[in-house]
C-alpha cells in the first residue's frame, strides 16, 4: 500500500506541475494580447470545485477541481472543451480570442505546447547538471549478455560482449541498444576475446524484441546468492550469501538469467494444474547448489509464485558505472540533445500503436503511475517529469480536435486561405475530437484493468 501511495503522490505532483504550465502557456499569450481568460483550473471542476477564488478586480477565476484529468484555460470567445455557446452568440468583443489576428490566435493556441517542450529540456539539461550522466557502458559488460532463440537464430551466442552497429556504438543497455539493434545490418561483438560480426535483416520488429519472453537480449548475471530471505524456502535448505545455483531439475544452471528462464517452465506447469497435488508437483524443484568448497542438493517447494527466497547481484553490483558531469553551460545543449533524442525516439515507436501488439501496449493512468520509482526518488522524478513533459507537448499539437494541435490545423487554414471555418463546423469538429478522446482514454485504461486480471 505504501508503495502505491508514493507512486500515486509522484504522478500528481508531475502532472500538477505540467497541468499548471502547460495551461499557463496559454494564459501568459493570452494576455500578452489582452484576452481574457475567465477561468484558470488545474483538474476539471464539472458540477463542482474543491477550492476556487477570484482576485479583486480580476476577470479570471482560479481553482482546483476535482477530476485529475488535466486541466483547462477558458478563454473569452473561444470554442474549447467547455461548449460554451451561449457566449459566441453574443455580439463578438476587442478582449475575445475570435476577434484577434489569426497569428496572435496561433501563439495562444500553441503556448501550452511550447512551454511543456521547453520544460522538458530545460529539466533534462538541470538533471545533466546536477547529476551528470551515470550507466555502464555495454562494452565494460564482460560477462556479456544473454539470447533467446530467435538472437541466436541470427548468429548471437550467450556471452557475447555487444560493441557497436555499422553506424555507432553501444552506449548503455536501454532502449536504445534494442533500436539500434533492430534497424542494423551488422552488430560488431567481442567472442572469447575476439572482435568479429554478426548480420542482420536491418528491419527487426522493436516490440517483439521487448515483449518477447525472454527478450531479444539481456545482460548476462551470474547465477550467484547475493542475499537469503529469513524463513524463505532458500533458508530451509541452507543456501547462504555466495553460493552459485549450479542446476535445477537437472538442467546446467549457467546464470541468474537462466535459471528465471527455466522456472518459467515450471510457471507453465502451474498454469496447467487442475489439483493441489499438481500444484505441489509444479512447485517442487531438484536444486544443486554451493561453493568452491561445498555442494549440496536438496528437493524444495518453492513458494505459491514460484519464488525461491533469495536476491541476486544487480547489474550495478556487478559492474562500476561510470558518469560523465556536465557544467552549466554544458549541460543545457547537452539536455536539449537528449531532449530531443527522447521525442525523435517516442515518435519513432509510434508505428507500433497501430499493430496488434502495440495496441495492447497502450496503457492509462495506471501504466504512467507504475513508471514512477516504487520510494521516494528526486532523480527518477524530474526525469519521468521531463519524459511526461514531452509526451503531453507532442500529443496536445497532434492535428485532432479538442487538442491544441486540432485549433492550431483550422488557424493555419484561415491562414492559408483567409477563410474562418463557421463556428458551427468549430463546434461539431470540437465534439468528435472531445469523443475521440474519451473513446482513447477508456480504450487505455481498459487495458490497465485487463493487465492488472492477467488477460494482457
Amino acid at each position: 500500500m505504501e508503495i502505491f501511495l508514493i507512486r500515486v503522490l509522484q504522478f500528481v505532483l508531475a502532472i500538477s506541475l505540467l497541468v499548471l504550465l502547460h495551461e499557463g502557456g496559454h494564459f501568459f499569450f493570452a494576455r500578452l494580447f489582452g484576452v481574457r481568460v475567465e477561468k484558470f483550473y488545474i483538474f476539471f471542476d464539472w458540477k463542482f470545485s474543491l477550492f476556487k477564488f477570484k482576485p479583486k478586480g480580476s476577470d479570471t477565476e482560479y481553482g482546483v477541481g476535482w477530476i485529475p484529468l488535466g486541466g483547462y484555460c477558458k478563454i473569452a470567445g473561444m470554442i474549447d472543451e467547455s461548449f460554451d455557446t451561449d457566449q459566441m452568440k453574443q455580439p463578438e468583443q476587442p478582449w475575445e480570442f475570435r476577434t484577434k489576428p489569426a497569428w496572435q490566435r496561433l501563439l495562444i493556441m500553441i503556448g501550452g505546447v511550447l512551454v511543456n517542450f521547453l520544460l522538458a529540456l530545460f529539466i533534462y539539461s538541470m538533471i545533466l547538471f546536477y547529476w551528470g550522466d551515470t550507466y555502464i557502458p555495454v562494452k565494460d559488460m564482460t560477462l556479456g549478455m544473454k539470447f533467446n532463440q530467435e538472437a541466436k537464430s541470427y548468429g548471437f551466442k550467450d556471452g557475447d560482449i555487444l560493441l557497436g552497429t555499422e553506424t555507432k556504438a553501444f552506449k548503455d543497455f536501454s532502449a536504445d541498444l534494442y533500436r539500434d539493434i533492430s534497424v542494423a545490418k551488422r552488430v560488431d561483438i567481442l567472442r572469447d576475446g575476439n572482435k568479429m560480426s554478426v548480420s542482420l535483416p536491418g528491419d527487426l520488429n522493436l516490440l517483439d524484441m521487448i515483449k518477447a519472453d525472454p527478450s531479444f537480449v539481456r545482460p548476462l548475471l551470474p547465477a550467484q546468492i547475493d542475499s537469503v530471505l529469513p524463513g524463505s524456502p532458500a533458508a530451509g535448505i541452507g543456501m547462504q550469501a555466495g553460493d552459485r545455483i549450479m542446476s535445477l531439475n537437472g538442467a546446467p544452471v549457467d546464470s541468474y538469467n537462466e535459471f528465471v528462464d527455466l522456472l518459467g517452465r515450471q510457471q507453465d506447469l502451474l498454469a496447467l494444474a487442475a489439483t493441489p497435488a499438481d500444484s505441489l508437483k509444479a512447485r517442487t524443484v531438484s536444486l544443486v547448489f554451493g561453493n568452491d568448497s561445498r555442494t549440496d542438493t536438496a528437493s524444495v517447494v518453492l513458494t505459491p509464485d514460484l519464488k525461491l527466497g533469495f536476491f541476486a547481484p544487480n547489474i550495478a553490483s556487478v559492474y562500476k558505472p561510470v558518469t560523465t558531469e556536465f557544467g552549466f553551460f554544458e549541460s543545457i545543449p547537452a539536455g536539449i540533445k537528449y531532449g530531443w533524442h527522447v521525442l525523435a525516439s517516442y515518435v519513432d515507436d509510434l508505428k507500433y500503436v497501430f499493430t496488434a501488439e502495440g495496441a495492447k501496449s497502450l496503457g492509462g493512468f495506471g501504466a504512467i503511475g507504475s513508471l514512477f520509482p516504487p520510494t521516494w526518488d528526486w532523480y527518477m522524478f524530474w526525469k519521468m517529469t521531463a519524459f511526461l513533459s514531452i509526451i503531453l507537448a507532442f500529443m496536445n499539437i497532434l492535428p485532432i480536435p479538442a487538442l491544441d494541435g486540432g485549433h492550431v490545423l483550422f488557424l493555419l487554414y484561415e491562414i492559408i486561405t483567409r477563410r474562418k471555418p463557421s463556428e458551427e463546423f468549430m463546434i461539431r469538429a470540437e465534439y468528435v475530437g472531445f469523443g475521440i478522446l474519451i473513446l482513447l482514454m477508456v480504450f487505455a485504461n481498459l487495458n490497465d484493468i485487463l493487465r492488472w486480471l492477467g488477460y494482457l
